[in-house]
């Protein structure tokens, strides 16, 4: 089974939603993982609470903040978008998302960053099936 790794700089938001929708709608076609070029003490509190409202998934319980080290070598490198500032990961992207960070944004601008991010899982998804 192929591993997916989601990348963004901090791995507080962006990629912790694609980690958790991945492993909800496609785990059974790839293993999902986020990582960044840096961490945060916790993971992005509107995130964790959109997650919670919409998917009734509690990110803090089965995810943390970690670097691309802390995860497996993946065989898919996607990252969430370089606004904020592009990470190094010792190789290239195999695609870029090029999501907006919503951090600090409305819940609807929130919203509508974890929709993308679920329409580009389940694309993935039928991609490698």
């Amino acid at each position: 089974m192929k591993k997916v790794a989601f990348i963004c700089v901090h791995n507080s938001c962006r990629s912790q939603i694609a980690e958790a929708l991945g492993k909800k709608y496609a785990s059974d076609v790839f293993e999902s993982y986020s990582a960044g070029t840096n961490t945060k003490e916790k993971i992005n509190q509107d995130a964790v609470r959109l997650m919670k409202k919409l998917y009734n998934i509690d990110m803090e319980k089965t995810q943390y903040s970690k670097t691309i080290s802390d995860i497996p070598k993946p065989d898919i490198a996607i990252s969430m978008g370089c606004n904020v500032g592009c990470p190094f990961i010792n190789r290239a992207f195999d695609d870029n998302w090029e999501l907006d960070d919503p951090s600090g944004k409305s819940d609807d601008e929130f919203i509508s960053v974890i929709r993308k991010i679920e329409k580009n899982i389940l694309e993935l998804k039928d991609k490698l099936q």
